[in-house]
């Protein structure tokens, strides 16, 4: 096992030894041992020689000596420097042998290079070594020089000192490439720090970034474009743990959120695979406020989803993050609501009813002028309470209940201008229709006409002054669009984005007196959408609304 090493607080193993000491001596020492061997053995009478000579004798002793040392000798108890006597003494062992064996191996002087070698390779001074390194090798060859004649003492010469020059040049060599490989080192060693500083960075910031993650109240998704999940918090975690079914593996993989049980904000209806979160944001669709129902009831939990594509450096899509905020609170405080209001609504409606009913009936009789009167205004406002009850229960129901039919909407715009005919001409407001030709789509009728009274009578409301409303139809690929546009009062931008908003009314109308609940346009987007279409508002301040409505010709979507 590798010695480890703190750098930033990070733990990183450090490159292990790849040999003992001894055992590295050893290998240094081994090819000049190897070499001789094989030099004396190629040349017999060089073995004769050595073991009949003294000179030969000590050169075979001094080598097996130094051998014998490098196996022996505890070098890693003593001090680095110590295992340099080892190739300074190989020198004077290759001295012996070349004067021993001088005409058989008369090469033998270029082993002086294996331990110039060793030495330049030390951690000696380059002055040490350059010296031991021409010394060396000249010093060695003394004996062979002196062994030799007159007449080839000048030929030695040259030998021994061609040899000093270029053991020398060796080392220089050695030295130069000591340098370049301790730049280089010194080099790698910055990178490293480098690395393991941004290392150490990197770990910090994402235990960090996990520290976040896991605090905050929300759930987070990470996707890839191949739907593998990169991230996924703990309080996500639970969230879908509560959702598996009963003995599934916890492991979170590629298709995990198709095995859940999710179902509609009703927490009944289950969860279409291309309706799920997860699969949306693969789809590349950027949402908010999908809401999502983990488990079934009564333990269920539900939450609101949103999610934001993530790009790769060309722009295209390289993933997704989906985000989990829980409002099973704010839910269940609007179901109550809702019950209470429904509770309290249809409670409201038998008293009214009974009331108008027996308003009716006086108002059968001969009355006197006066009382004729206050009975009437007691029914107009009776009427408007009960119309206000009606809407209120509408609104508080938990979905639209439609019973769809092959109708022509041509016929219901039609329908929904004459009935308004009499309160356009109170107001002085013209009333025209741009529909001619039947547009068939499989709606509720009932329904569909509710939400174009609405339309037109807020036109009419707003339109004050000898405005004009226009009630507009076409179909165009597979969608039938019906258009409300009137010349009133308009809206600024603000009011439009929470126009449909329950009980909402903006400044301009409240301050203008203008009777209304602020609930007509809540139903008439809750009987569009029911229909498995959309409503948008355009307006401008003092330039009139334009309320359009998209339909589908084939009827309303299966639920999620």
């Amino acid at each position: 096992m590798g010695e480890w090493r703190l750098v930033h607080d990070v733990r990183v193993p450090r490159r292990p030894t790849i040999l003992h000491t001894r055992l590295r001596v050893l290998t240094s020492q081994l090819p000049l041992t190897l070499l001789l061997t094989a030099g004396l053995a190629a040349a017999p009478s060089a073995w004769d020689l050595h073991l009949y000579s003294g000179w030969g004798q000590a050169a075979v002793a001094a080598h097996a000596a130094l051998f014998l040392a490098c196996l022996v000798v505890p070098w890693e108890r003593l001090p680095p420097l110590a295992t340099l006597w080892i190739p300074v003494l190989d020198l004077a062992a290759i001295g012996l042998s070349r004067v021993a064996a001088a005409e058989e191996l008369p090469g033998l002087g270029v082993l002086s290079v294996l331990p110039v070698v060793w030495l330049a390779s030390s951690r000696l001074s380059p002055a040490i070594t350059a010296a031991l390194s021409f010394f060396g090798p000249l010093l060695a060859g003394l004996p062979w020089f002196f062994d030799a004649g007159p007449d080839d003492s000048p030929g030695r010469i040259a030998t021994v000192a061609l040899l000093s020059l270029t053991t020398l040049a060796v080392a220089v060599a050695m030295e130069f490439v000591k340098g370049q490989l301790a730049r280089q080192q010194r080099r790698v060693d910055s990178k490293e720090a480098q690395l393991q500083a941004l290392l150490a960075e990197s770990r910090e910031r994402e235990r960090l970034l996990n520290t976040i993650l896991d605090t905050v109240d929300v759930g987070i998704v990470a996707v890839d474009a191949e739907g593998r999940r990169l991230l996924t918090n703990s309080w996500q975690s639970r969230l879908e743990a509560g959702a598996a079914p009963q003995g599934a593996s916890t492991a979170v993989h590629r298709g995990w959120e198709d095995h859940l049980l999710l179902t509609g904000a009703d927490q009944r209806t289950p969860l279409q695979p291309e309706r799920r979160p997860i699969r949306r944001a693969m789809a590349g669709e950027s949402f908010a406020d999908h809401l999502v129902c983990f488990g079934g009831a009564p333990a269920g939990r539900v939450v609101s989803t949103g999610a934001r594509p993530l790009r790769d450096d060309d722009g295209g899509f390289g993933g997704a993050v989906v985000v989990y905020n829980e409002v099973t609170g704010l839910v269940n405080a609007l179901a109550a609501k809702d019950d209470v209001v429904a509770t309290v609504s249809h409670e409201f409606r038998t008293p009214l009813t009974s009331i108008i009913g027996n308003l009716d009936l006086v108002l059968g009789e001969e009355l006197p002028p006066s009382v004729l009167r206050r009975i009437e205004v007691a029914q107009r406002n009776a009427e408007r309470l009960l119309a206000l009850v009606s809407d209120l229960l509408v609104t508080a129901s938990a979905a639209v209940q439609l019973q769809p039919r092959r109708t022509d909407l041509a016929g219901l715009v039609e329908a929904s201008i004459g009935s308004a005919q009499a309160h356009a001409q109170a107001a002085r407001v013209s009333l025209s229709m741009e529909a001619r030709e039947p547009l068939w789509a499989n709606v509720d009728p009932l329904r569909i006409s509710q939400a174009l009274d609405n339309l037109v009578s807020n036109a009419i409301k707003y339109s004050p002054d000898g405005g004009s409303v226009t009630v507009s139809g076409c179909a165009a690929e597979g969608r039938v669009v019906l258009q409300v546009r009137d010349t009133g009062i308009g809206m600024t931008a603000a009011d439009a984005d929470r126009v449909f908003t329950r009980f909402f009314r903006s400044p301009a109308v409240r301050d203008g007196a203008i009777p209304g609940a602020g609930l007509g346009l809540s139903i008439t987007k809750a009987i569009v959408e029911g229909h498995g279409g959309s409503i948008t508002c355009r307006t401008r301040p003092g330039h009139g609304s334009t309320f359009t409505v998209e339909l589908p010709a084939d009827g309303p979507p299966r639920s999620f």
